[in-house]
This record gives structure tokens, C-alpha cells and sequence, in this order.
């Protein structure tokens, strides 16, 4: 009896845990060792195919588009990271003062997160299109309208603009977090020894959320590389002139899908993204530790 009690007692964890581990199997784990399997074949949407090698990733090496796409995608995390670390950081540091109003711009600056990221987008293309608003401005200053949507390199910074942009207010409550445990008396001792507003930020309010700043690296890093919708939404399904701003899952959307998708080679790019994401963690949790004191 003893120990059939023990029994049950060892298994009721398990029966709690039994639907989250199914949901994750069945939505996750099966999806993902799926499309390593089918990685190595010649599967296209309609046919299992069969088993390849390293086939997809020879013609991968070969393919003119996969480089453009992972081009774009390193471009991305290059120039978007930065901004969507510092940037929110220092708009937390404006409305975390308790000043009269300052909850209406707190709200302000988180709308955009809300927002569907296809309403954002559409917004953005009406204002920079040839007859939207932007260029309407710049026709009135007499300097011409710019081609933001047709020129490859325009469409996109348009695009990171958006991304940074719309993840400010997020990355932002982030930091609002990690600023309120941030002692009151480091900054008290640091003024009284004479140190300036800039000497407080970079002597106190960065130390005490750089394990913030790593994670907010992180996220955005992966969100970066895995860019979507943005591009896609203010490029078009081509992916901007001459296809020249398509991503690495934009190529993967477009070389995957339809009755005659290539299902393997998409699986194999799919590898090639999955594997980056992981690689800019264990870079910006290295680069965290040998940091850390």
C-alpha cells in the first residue's frame, strides 16, 4: 500500500505536466525534427520525396537569392540591435519620472506595440508612398520626393526604421522594470562626488541594468535575424526591386509554399536561420559573462 502511494505521488507531477508536454510535441518538437528530416530530402509540397544529403545545402552555397536574403537578415541585426538597446533605455529613463502627464506619454509610446504589426505597416507604406505624407513635406520644402519604396537600400532602413520604431514601447516596460531596483542612493552618492547626469548613466544606471541590456540584446538580436513582416508588407511578396530586399524567412516563405514549393530547400534554409538564432544567444550570453565581475 506504502508503496503504491509513493507510486502516485511520483506520477501526479507528470499527469499536471502531460498536456503542456503534448500541446509542445505535438505544435513543437514534431514540427521541428520534421523539417531537419525533410532538410535532406527533395520534398515538395505535394511529394514526400527522397533522401538527398547535403543536396539543399550545396545549391544553398550556389543560390544567388539565399545570399541577398542572409546579406539582409546580418544587416538587419547589425543596425537594428543597437537602436532597440539604447533607445528604449533612454526613454525610460524620460517617463520614469513621476511628472504630471508623464502616464499619457508612458501610453503613447507603448501603443505601437499593440497595434498589428500589418496596420503599422500599412500605415508606414501610405506615408512614405510617392503621394503620401512624408514626401508631401518634402515637395513643400522644395526638395523633391524621395523613391523610399523603390530604391532597395531606402525600403530597407524603411523597414528597420518600422522595427525599432514599433518595439520601442516594449523594450521600453522592460527597462521601466529593471530602473525602479535600481537604488536611489547610488545615484544620491554620485551627485554628491560631483558626477554629471552622463557620468551617473554610464558610471551607475548602466551597470545596474546591463543583465537588462544582455537580454533586451538577445530578444532583439533573434527578432532581428527572423524579420518578416515588416519587409514583406513594405517590399511585397518579391521582396523589392529585383528581390534584393528579401530575408532569410521571407525565402523561405516564398520557396516553401504553393503547389510546387520546394519544401526540403525551404527546410534547409529554415536549418540555416535556426542555427544563426542560436549562435547570437550563445555570442550575447559569452559576451555577457566575460563582462560580468
Amino acid at each position: 500500500m506504502t508503496g503504491r502511494i509513493r507510486t502516485h505521488r511520483a506520477a501526479s507531477p507528470w499527469l499536471f505536466l502531460l498536456p503542456g508536454l503534448a500541446v509542445t510535441a505535438a505544435f513543437t518538437l514534431y514540427p521541428f525534427l520534421s523539417t531537419v528530416g525533410k532538410a535532406f530530402t527533395d520534398a515538395r509540397t505535394l511529394t514526400p520525396g527522397h533522401w538527398t544529403g547535403l543536396a539543399n545545402f550545396h545549391a544553398m552555397l550556389e543560390d544567388e537569392q539565399f545570399w541577398v536574403a542572409l546579406r539582409n537578415s546580418g544587416l538587419y541585426v547589425l543596425l537594428v540591435v543597437p537602436f532597440t538597446v539604447l533607445l528604449p533605455l533612454l526613454l525610460a529613463l524620460l517617463v520614469e519620472k513621476q511628472l504630471p502627464g508623464v502616464t499619457f506619454f508612458r501610453s503613447a509610446f507603448y501603443t505601437p506595440v499593440v497595434a498589428s504589426v500589418v496596420v503599422v505597416s500599412l500605415i508606414w507604406v501610405w506615408m512614405l508612398d510617392d503621394r503620401g505624407l512624408v514626401n508631401g513635406i518634402l515637395r513643400a520644402l522644395d526638395t523633391g520626393p524621395v523613391d523610399f519604396l523603390g530604391d532597395e537600400w531606402l525600403l530597407l532602413l524603411s523597414a528597420m526604421a518600422l522595427t525599432v520604431w514599433k518595439g520601442l514601447g516594449y523594450y521600453m516596460v522592460v527597462y521601466l522594470a529593471a530602473l525602479g531596483n535600481v537604488p536611489r542612493e547610488l545615484h544620491e552618492a554620485a551627485a554628491v562626488d560631483g558626477a554629471g547626469a552622463l557620468r551617473r548613466f554610464t558610471s551607475v544606471t548602466v551597470p545596474a541594468v546591463r543583465s537588462t541590456m544582455v537580454l533586451v540584446g538577445a530578444l532583439s538580436s533573434v527578432s532581428a535575424f527572423k524579420v518578416f513582416s515588416e519587409v514583406f508588407l513594405m517590399a511585397g511578396p518579391s521582396g523589392g526591386p529585383a528581390g534584393q530586399d528579401t530575408t532569410l524567412v521571407m525565402l523561405v516563405q516564398r520557396t516553401g509554399t504553393g503547389l510546387g514549393g520546394r519544401v526540403g530547400y525551404a527546410s534547409a534554409v529554415s536549418l540555416v536561420v535556426f542555427a544563426v538564432t542560436l549562435l547570437l544567444m550563445l555570442l550575447v550570453l559569452r559576451a555577457d559573462r566575460k563582462e560580468a565581475p
